[in-house]
């Protein structure tokens, strides 16, 4: 029940500010998709490819982390810093585990409307892509590790200006480094093993192989669920820490 609260809080305020929500999340797919599809993927070929379908399911695990870690993160900041309003949940008789997951949800949520949204855009340029349960998968696993690491990062964090610090340090690298926007194959093999560690490049690199092979790793979907379990409970953990 708790999550379905949690949950339910959070759906009204997608539901009075969705218009916002969506054009905010259709900005940089879009500009991406002008920039890098039209302006270089006109002529170039990567991995068999047009750099227009090879750039979608990038930009689809790009979109689904930054939404998911910032409808999660931006509202349980505002809530403990300036509205003084998440002490409420620490304080009601909530089990912490079912309210971290409500919210986590909610933010993963979010990550597959992202999602949805990105495709449509993509036909509206021309480019069709094969969609199966995998691809489905992966993007609700990037969408909860990166939701559960924006309400963990929320809650660790002291001063608005703290949250910077993983947009900087953590967010914006791995944004350029794992695959979004270019092939792994052309990095030298110590710097691809340390990038083929983080999570964002499990999801890039699974999802272009299902949509232009049919391909799929099932290491990937151990790897993202692995980190899904880490940060759901660094979540948790941080929820008890606040209480306290």
């Amino acid at each position: 029940m708790e999550v379905l609260t949690v949950m339910w809080r959070e759906f009204i305020f997608f539901k009075r500010r969705i218009g916002k929500i969506t054009s905010s999340a259709l900005m940089n797919p879009i500009l991406y998709l002008i920039a890098f599809g039209w302006g270089l993927g006109r002529d170039v070929t990567i991995e068999g490819a047009t750099y227009m379908h090879f750039i979608i399911p990038g930009i689809i695990a790009l979109s689904t982390m930054n939404t998911s870690f910032n409808a999660v993160a931006m509202r349980i900041n505002i809530s403990k810093l300036h509205e003084k309003s998440f002490e409420y949940y620490l304080t009601s008789p909530v089990r912490m585990p079912l309210m971290a997951l409500g919210h986590i949800l909610s933010g993963a949520l979010r990550g597959i409307y992202a999602t949805v949204l990105i495709v449509l855009v993509s036909y509206v340029f021309g480019i069709k892509i094969n969609i199966n349960g995998y691809f489905l998968l992966i993007c609700f696993l990037n969408s909860f590790l990166f939701s559960a690491f924006g309400y963990g990062a929320a809650l660790s964090i002291d001063s608005h200006y703290d949250m910077n610090r993983f947009t900087t340090y953590i967010m914006t690298p791995m944004s350029f480094l794992c695959g979004t926007f270019f092939s792994l194959n052309n990095l030298p093999l110590a710097i691809k093993k340390i990038i083929n560690i983080l999570p964002l490049s499990h999801a890039s690199v699974s999802l272009r192989s299902i949509v232009l092979r049919g391909e799929f790793d099932y290491k990937s979907i151990f790897v993202l669920f692995t980190y899904s379990v880490i940060f759901y409970f660094f979540g948790v953990y941080m929820s008890f820490r606040e209480m306290k």
